[in-house]
């Protein structure tokens, strides 16, 4: 399944007005899911597996690392709970990091919003807009108003994602 999305993380400094943001919105909560996201060493792109009771897929990515909301290319195939594609691809390819996370996912029609707490690193607020037409003016129209709306200065996105933050902190 393939899907553009136009999104952005930010540390999470104003978790109350987030929360009080999705109750006005009405939002769909999906549930809190404890995710393992292994990443592995390739050419190009982000290439992971994610172990999760709520969602578990094969996903690849591609997207720069602005400090602002950006355009994501995916692909992704959904996975059962428990396969072993996780200890296929470490052998062949490498582990590159792995990220340990707590995560509460919730939608706003087409906008997916997470709220992380990632293992070593804190808490985050994700948001991706998605759209599986390649409408990017929607989308990204979408990721500025959630980011007003969410309160979300400039300063407090964050650029990288957790696999570039989890390896900036491992002793080299």
């Amino acid at each position: 399944m393939k899907h553009l999305n136009f999104e952005f993380k930010a540390r999470l400094n104003n978790e109350q007005q987030v929360r009080a943001a999705l109750k006005r919105l009405d939002a769909r909560f999906i549930g809190t899911d404890h995710q393992i996201d292994t990443y592995f060493r390739v050419p190009s792109g982000r290439l992971k597996v994610r172990e999760g009771r709520l969602e578990n897929a094969l996903i690849f990515y591609q997207r720069s690392n602005l400090r602002r909301a950006r355009q994501a290319a995916v692909e992704m195939m959904l996975l059962p709970r428990r396969n072993s594609l996780r200890a296929i691809l470490a052998r062949s390819l490498g582990t590159l990091a792995v990220v340990d996370k707590r995560r509460e996912i919730y939608f706003v029609k087409n906008v997916k919003i997470h709220l992380d707490r990632v293992r070593r690193l804190g808490k985050f607020l994700e948001v991706e807009a998605i759209s599986r037409v390649g409408d990017v003016k929607k989308i990204r129209s979408q990721a500025r108003q959630f980011q007003k709306l969410f309160g979300i200065s400039s300063k407090d996105i964050v650029a990288e994602s957790y696999s570039d933050l989890i390896l900036a902190k491992s002793p080299s």
